[in-house]
């Protein structure tokens, strides 16, 4: 019975029964997935009834979930849609992800953190879910309004930092962790060549293998699907490799086969597989997390979530309006920010990895992030 209690398989299996249950509820009470599943982590965690205890094989499935996630942002990403986008989603992005970076910074600074931590802080706030609000608006029939496409198009804006964001992170981690200026500048080098060539790869491949592979991967659907799982973890593994992260390559992945006249296929396809696997991350996060700590930063968590639910509409509303949009548009385009994407925690995460991000965390914490 000790065996059966303690076996990976077992505890697997209680954790999805878990998920299944608060699943239900999150259903009835009209709750994105997403917030089910942090639900779950933090059920299933140390503070509460502390199922957790096959970390390795968790952790696995975690990583792998946080690349297919990447690798869909990624597969969204079609030059040719970016080249379409208008203007006001370009300002209207780009001013979203300034203000409310420059707002966060210094609310963070305002409640004791120290400089890096609020720009973290900060920068994770200017993101918001993609899942979400697509749902959102699906969901209400609101994706071909005009605050819908407005919002579709800032969305691609703000991926497209998240893009940015990560190798840049990702490159000054490598420098952080050599020993000396010279050989901090020269691994930042060599990050920013081995990002320039993963790069050129995905040129190459979107430019004379994407169409034809995918063209005949299609004849057998599930043989595309297990392709694009493939490529997403091998260019997750290289990029790790290389020093730019999973999360990069996941997403440089995707941008492999955003060109492919079977991405919306392929991305119906790994949806779910998604959504599986990111609850596993959701477990290994709520797995770490001592809510007994919670109560000395209930302040801070809520200033930040009154600016993200009240500040981020109204920077968006502002920005609509200095370029004549009516406060009704504005305002429902605005409504759709007022959350913060999954990214969040994965940018933060990475920030706590490299140490740029400072954390009383128990062992377990740290070895997890890294």
């Amino acid at each position: 019975m000790d065996a059966l209690i303690h076996s990976p398989f077992a505890e697997i299996a209680t954790l999805l029964a878990l998920a299944s249950a608060i699943g239900l509820v999150g259903i009835f009470l009209r709750q994105p997935l997403i917030v089910s599943f942090i639900a779950v982590g933090l059920l299933a965690g140390p503070s509460a009834l502390d199922l957790v205890h096959s970390d390795e094989q968790i952790d696995l499935l975690a990583e792998l979930g946080i690349a297919v996630l990447l690798f869909l942002v990624g597969i969204k990403l079609d030059v040719k849609l970016i080249r379409s986008l208008g203007t006001v989603s370009l300002l209207t992005g780009l001013g979203q992800v300034a203000f409310t970076s420059l707002f966060g910074y210094f609310i963070g600074l305002a409640l004791g953190l120290n400089h890096l931590t609020s720009l973290y802080v900060a920068i994770a706030l200017t993101f918001s879910s993609t899942i979400i609000i697509v749902k959102l608006l699906s969901d209400k029939r609101e994706i071909d309004s005009l605050h819908g496409q407005i919002a579709l198009g800032f969305l691609i804006v703000q991926d497209l930092v998240v893009v940015l964001a990560m190798i840049v992170l990702s490159a000054i981690g490598i420098g952080a962790g050599s020993g000396h200026s010279s050989g901090g500048a020269s691994s930042i080098m060599t990050v920013l060549a081995s990002g320039a060539g993963l790069v050129a790869v995905v040129i190459l491949f979107v430019r004379f293998i994407a169409n034809p592979l995918t063209a005949w991967l299609a004849k057998a659907p599930e043989l595309l699907l297990i392709f694009s799982l493939a490529l997403a973890a091998v260019f997750a593994a290289v990029g790790d490799y290389v020093g730019l992260g999973k999360e990069v390559g996941g997403l440089l992945a995707g941008v492999a086969l955003a060109s492919s006249p079977y991405r919306e296929t392929i991305a119906a396809r790994l949806a779910p597989l998604r959504d599986f696997l990111l609850l596993f991350f959701f477990i290994a996060l709520g797995a770490t997390l001592d809510l007994s700590l919670l109560g000395s930063h209930v302040a801070g968590a809520i200033i930040f979530s009154v600016f993200v639910l009240i500040g981020n509409p109204l920077i968006v509303l502002a920005i609509m309006g200095a370029m004549g949009y009516r406060k009704r548009t504005g305002f429902l385009a605005g409504l759709t920010v007022a959350q913060i994407s999954e990214f969040s925690l994965i940018f933060v995460a990475m920030g706590v990895s490299i140490g740029h991000v400072q954390w009383s965390a128990p062992e377990k914490v740290v070895r997890y992030l890294s």
